[in-house]
């Protein structure tokens, strides 16, 4: 059983002590609990996690199982580094409409949806620049080398890109950017809950 055993650590012997535990698990071949906080820990180290809220398990499943298939708001936010973007709107027919009046059309949406007070969550990843694409204001631009990172306003709330592309526009100015129609999920407002296609 580990509590938290990696959390005074700094940046980089984490990353070295996370390797070191996951491979002594592996030769052992010993059934480990593992508790934390940092979804990255959680992510990189387990073949099943437990997400808990308030003492209650949210959903059980492998690390890829809860990132592309979240049960509800809660573990779509908590699984996932940066954040899934969350935008608030309703179902009209095959159709999501922001608050804002911002429409994104579904590959798939699930039956019943239309007219349900809704949460469409998109990953910063499968946001794609494209300029046929919904327009965003960019608020900052924060290359890491392998990405860019890009805070914008669309659909009236701010929201995280992660592109591959290199980004030559700069803040407060405007990108066109499309969600990737497969891997977009769609949560009741009211309940939190997943709505299954």
């Amino acid at each position: 059983l580990f509590d938290e055993p990696l959390s005074n650590l700094d940046a980089k012997l984490r990353v070295q002590m996370r390797s070191e535990i996951k491979q002594n698990h592996m030769r052992l071949g010993t059934t480990t609990v593992y508790v934390t906080h940092d979804q990255i820990e959680a992510m990189t180290m387990a073949d099943r996690i437990v997400v808990m809220h308030d003492g209650i398990i949210e959903q059980i499943g492998s690390p890829l199982e809860l990132y592309d298939r979240p049960a509800n708001l809660f573990v779509a936010g908590f699984i996932g580094s940066p954040a899934m973007n969350m935008i608030a709107g309703k179902m009209e027919g095959n159709t999501f409409v922001a608050a804002d009046g911002t429409r994104v059309e579904l590959s798939n949406p699930p039956a019943g949806a239309a007219g349900k007070a809704v949460t469409l969550g998109v990953r910063p990843e499968h946001l794609h620049l494209d300029p046929a694409g919904l327009p965003a204001e960019i608020l900052t631009v924060e290359p890491t080398g392998s990405e860019t990172q890009v805070v914008a306003r669309f659909a009236g709330q701010e929201i995280m890109g992660a592109f591959r592309e290199r980004v030559t526009a700069r803040p407060g100015e405007s990108i066109r950017i499309r969600p990737e129609p497969t891997a977009v999920h769609l949560f009741d407002s009211q309940t939190g809950a997943r709505l299954t296609a």
